[in-house]
């Protein structure tokens, strides 16, 4: 009985965290035609992608407070429903700034749900932590893909953008009574309640905190430079438009096996310093490649399988750092706080690069450059912990 109301739950673990990137995901494939509808500029459209992402770095820390005062399940519960709405809200579009306020609504629910969901895990499944994160970070990652794969035919067969993007609100409305009937209901009979326990500081002052937020602030400025700037770079390479698209799709799709596999290579090598420098290798090999303009659909493969495991196992560092559900929430909030604001110059810093030289050559070793300071900084991580706590992967 026991295993199957932990499978329930990480059932509505799963549906929950499907809802995180749709929204901003299903923005880019119909960037022209919400330019030419509402009028506005590249810059201004720009906005509706950055805009969530700069509200997960800055609202993130609200989370663990919010998470300890009123309860870790409840406000996750209320954080989806704010998803939900801003999404809701978009069939009803008809300004580019209505468009923005729905972005900043989804930002917040998402800047919520972000370290909530990592102290979730280390609170209900102490002992399936790395397959609970493998969880979280595949359904992030169909979410993705399902939003950037799909917007553009449902705009045809919809014949709306508006109900392209407001569509996604029906994984919201299936998650919300799933997480009400599968956590609410079993966590308010629980003596376990997260909002009579102290809250604990977020650690500003602790050094491997830092290492941490450089960690995942460099791998996400790698992660959110290759979204945006992929398929020009390719374009630049010589190849179609059609062959660049495929090339972003390619990196969002092996993702999905990437994160899967991912718990069972945890377990037969549970060295963290091993895996992050592996996969920072695996992601500098597809920069390689991306740099001598040879096979860009074989590099996007080595760029998603290393984005994709380089994500789940800076999620996983925060984890293995502390000892409660509380404390991983606070950790995990300051690091995805100050990291999503270090991810969201990648794009803007690489387009800088690219507007100064007039190419993508600078652009790419400008990447590479990124990725063998992240190997550097990861390296300082393990090398803080002289011996890890691994927990075990069930």
């Amino acid at each position: 009985m026991k295993r199957f109301r932990a499978t329930l739950m990480a059932l509505a673990l799963f549906m929950a965290s499907l809802n995180l990137r749709p929204a901003i995901n299903s923005i880019s494939p119909l960037l022209e035609s919400l330019r030419s509808h509402l009028g506005i500029s590249a810059s201004t459209a720009s906005l509706l992608t950055s805009i969530p992402v700069l509200c997960m770095g800055i609202f993130s820390p609200a989370a663990a407070k919010l998470g300890n005062r009123i309860g870790m399940e409840r406000v996750l519960g209320g954080a989806l429903l704010l998803v939900g709405l801003g999404t809701f809200l978009r069939f009803f579009t008809n300004s580019v700034f209505f468009l923005l306020f729905t972005a900043f609504v989804i930002g917040i629910g998402a800047a919520i749900m972000g370290p909530l969901l990592s102290g979730f895990i280390k609170r209900h499944f102490p002992h399936q932590v790395p397959k609970m994160i493998s969880v979280y970070s595949v359904a992030m990652t169909m979410g993705a893909a399902l939003a950037s794969g799909l917007a553009a035919p449902l705009q045809s067969g919809l014949h709306s953008w508006r109900a392209a993007l407001g569509i996604w609100t029906v994984l919201a409305l299936i998650a919300i009574p799933l997480w009400w009937l599968l956590v609410l209901r079993q966590v308010n009979h629980s003596k376990n309640n997260s909002a009579f326990q102290p809250s604990p500081a977020l650690p500003w002052r602790n050094p491997r905190a830092w290492l941490l937020i450089w960690s995942f602030g460099l791998s996400g400025m790698i992660f959110f430079s290759i979204t945006a700037w992929l398929p020009p770079i390719v374009q630049g390479m010589g190849y179609s438009e059609s062959y660049a698209g495929n090339a972003l799709t390619i990196f969002a799709v092996v993702q999905i096996p990437a994160n899967l596999l991912l718990p069972f290579i945890i377990k037969k090598y549970p060295s963290r310093l091993f895996l992050l420098l592996l996969f920072s290798g695996v992601e500098f090999i597809g920069f390689l490649m991306v740099y001598l303009a040879i096979f860009p659909w074989v590099a996007a493969i080595f760029l998603g399988i290393g984005a994709a495991s380089l994500f789940s196992l800076n999620l996983l560092l925060p984890i293995d750092a502390t000892t409660s559900g509380q404390e991983a929430a606070a950790w995990s909030a300051l690091i995805q706080s100050a990291g999503y604001i270090i991810s969201a110059t990648g794009p803007i810093l690489i387009g800088w690069i690219h507007d100064a030289t007039g190419g993508f050559l600078f652009s790419v070793i400008g990447l590479i450059a990124i990725n063998l300071a992240c190997m550097i900084v990861q390296f300082f991580v393990a090398f803080r912990t002289k011996k890890e706590k691994v927990p075990t992967a069930a």
